[in-house]
């Protein structure tokens, strides 16, 4: 009986997974208004300022996990996976913060068409990823472990989208930006923004993984 009182318990993972979702969306969702009013000074500032407390506070949260798979002896899914997961998602609100910094660093004077389109796509990435996120304590229910997949799909298609986009908006830059280094400037940016989709497609793939096992 002493021993199971010592024994430290599953802990609070999936509560901090679904916080750390919660901020995923906020930040895309901060991203998304920061250049949708990228001509506003004062709202450009606004919102890149809550992409940073976004990122942030996912930061914290990262931290804790990993602080509570050093005390917790019983983890409720493989602690590879919980060490992998957080860190995967970690990398998306990295990339969001970036993607900010950048087009204030490489002084972007306006926002064409095709950011305005990878950031969306990003977005709704995150917004899955949440979802898909939020159903991980209840993998046990068959319909539960379904919604999961198919949310894990719906990710894959969206980077897809991106992908396409992408070689959409890189073959326009080419063909039609004169300026050097604008087309340096919008190369990086466009890479960058795409890479977004991608580390929420390795969340996806991991989530898969999770419910393969743990289903």
């Amino acid at each position: 009986m002493l021993f199971g009182k010592l024994l430290p318990r599953e802990g609070n993972f999936f509560e901090l997974f679904n916080e750390h979702g919660h901020q995923i969306v906020e930040g895309a969702r901060a991203f998304m208004l920061m250049i949708q009013n990228y001509n506003d000074l004062d709202l450009r500032e606004k919102y890149a300022a809550e992409v940073d407390k976004a990122e942030h506070a996912a930061d914290r949260i990262t931290a804790e996990v990993n602080r509570l798979l050093h005390r917790t002896f019983i983890t409720p899914i493989d602690r590879e996976q919980i060490h992998g997961l957080i860190n995967a998602m970690d990398d998306i609100l990295d990339l969001l913060q970036d993607s900010s910094e950048t087009l204030s660093l490489y002084d972007v004077r306006s926002i064409p068409e095709e950011v305005l389109r990878l950031g969306e796509l990003s977005a709704r990435c995150c917004e899955r990823v949440q979802h898909a996120v939020s159903l991980l304590p209840k993998l046990s229910q068959p319909q539960t472990a379904d919604a999961a997949v198919k949310t894990c799909e719906e990710i894959d298609k969206l980077e897809s989208d991106a992908d396409r986009v992408m070689r959409s908006a890189m073959s326009k830059l080419f063909r039609e930006q004169e300026d050097v280094r604008e087309l340096i400037k919008l190369k990086a940016i466009y890479e960058q923004l795409e890479s977004i989709s991608d580390r929420c497609e390795d969340v996806a793939n991991l989530i898969e993984g999770i419910v393969l096992e743990n289903s």
